[in-house]
């Protein structure tokens, strides 16, 4: 039986959230819910990666969303050299430089507008 993940996150505003995740780290939006004129949910894609963006329901401190207390969103790209260079781009903040790991992939890494860990790594 085949199986997928998709990942949700909750942020304080998904518009803002949902163009980082546009801007920055290349997905599009593949739907939005809205009720009274204000965007309650986003879904957006890239590849067959997807993530569900939902609004929180109360303001999280993001120290807690980090490793090694949160959870780290990884995302595989086939050139990591490539992505690393389109969001260096962006002028986004990142937790350090492109780096070579001892477990043999390589992998940069940084955190959202809400705090949420993402590291893009190569494909292994």
């Amino acid at each position: 039986m085949d199986m997928s993940l998709r990942v949700e996150v909750f942020a304080t505003d998904p518009e803002a959230s949902g163009e980082f995740y546009r801007q920055v780290l290349g997905f599009e939006e593949l739907s939005r819910q809205r009720a009274d004129g204000v965007v309650h949910y986003l879904w957006m894609g890239r590849g067959t990666a997807r993530i569900g963006i939902g609004t929180a329901r109360q303001v999280v401190d993001p120290a807690v969303r980090s490793v090694p207390a949160g959870t780290e969103i990884v995302l595989e790209v086939d050139d990591i050299d490539a992505e690393f260079a389109r969001v260096h781009e962006t002028g986004w903040p990142l937790e350090g430089g492109l780096r070579e790991q001892p477990w043999g992939l390589r992998d940069f890494r940084l955190h959202d507008p809400d705090g949420y860990y993402l590291r893009l790594t190569s494909r292994g």
